[in-house]
């Protein structure tokens, strides 16, 4: 769905609610998952990687509709430091990237920044190395954000629209605030809150564990 079209369907069902009294709601918790250090491929550069022809091995389905991890596994490299057995997730992209966490970034003594994923520009670079050949990125390596995915309908009933940067709540022994968390919306989405294993461990946090959004 076109981004401005879900934008516009968000804010008409947040006027509903406004109207029939329902804006607040009594709980704003959303539930987290925990995002180790990953590879998205382009169809090109997956055929690099393992041969022509190639297709990915679902290994199992993941949270968010139509996205799997695979059977296959990848080494990455920058300069001499070598990272090995780094999960690729499918489908295809049209863009590969790497998503790392802060200490892998620093295990491999480089720079990442931190990015919305497919937000390359000016990324790290990075070699990526397979059974049948091995891809050079100039650009591609990124500590992903952290963020939350929605439904339009989700969105409306949080009063949240896409690309707000709200933040997220933890309690517990190690409970903190968590801020910057970059909420994404499309009807594509499932609910959901995406953070990498740096966060899960200063937190204390397992998947499915339920954080509590600030919102205005």
């Amino acid at each position: 769905m076109d981004e401005r079209l879900v934008d516009k369907l968000t804010q008409e069902v947040i006027t509903q609610l406004d109207k029939m009294g329902i804006s607040q709601v009594s709980s704003n918790t959303v539930p987290v998952g925990i995002s180790n250090r990953h590879i998205h491929l382009s169809q090109g550069d997956l055929e690099r990687l393992f041969g022509r022809g190639y297709t990915l091995t679902l290994k199992k389905a993941l949270s968010q509709p139509g996205e799997f991890a695979c059977e296959e596994v990848l080494d990455i490299k920058v300069g001499e430091k070598l990272l090995k057995g780094v999960r690729v997730l499918g489908p295809v992209r049209r863009q590969t990237q790497v998503e790392v966490s802060a200490s892998d970034a620093r295990r491999l003594r480089t720079k990442a920044p931190v990015r919305a994923s497919g937000d390359l520009a000016g990324s790290a670079p990075v070699t990526i190395i397979g059974p049948k050949g091995s891809i050079e990125l100039g650009e591609g390596l990124i500590i992903a954000n952290r963020h939350i995915h929605l439904t339009p309908c989700d969105a409306a009933k949080y009063g949240i629209r896409d690309k707000d940067i709200i933040s997220v709540r933890v309690s517990g022994e190690k409970g903190g605030v968590m801020g910057n968390v970059c909420c994404r919306v499309s009807d594509k989405y499932s609910y959901e809150m995406h953070i990498d294993t740096d966060d899960a461990s200063a937190f204390m946090l397992n998947n499915g564990d339920k954080l509590d959004m600030i919102l205005k």
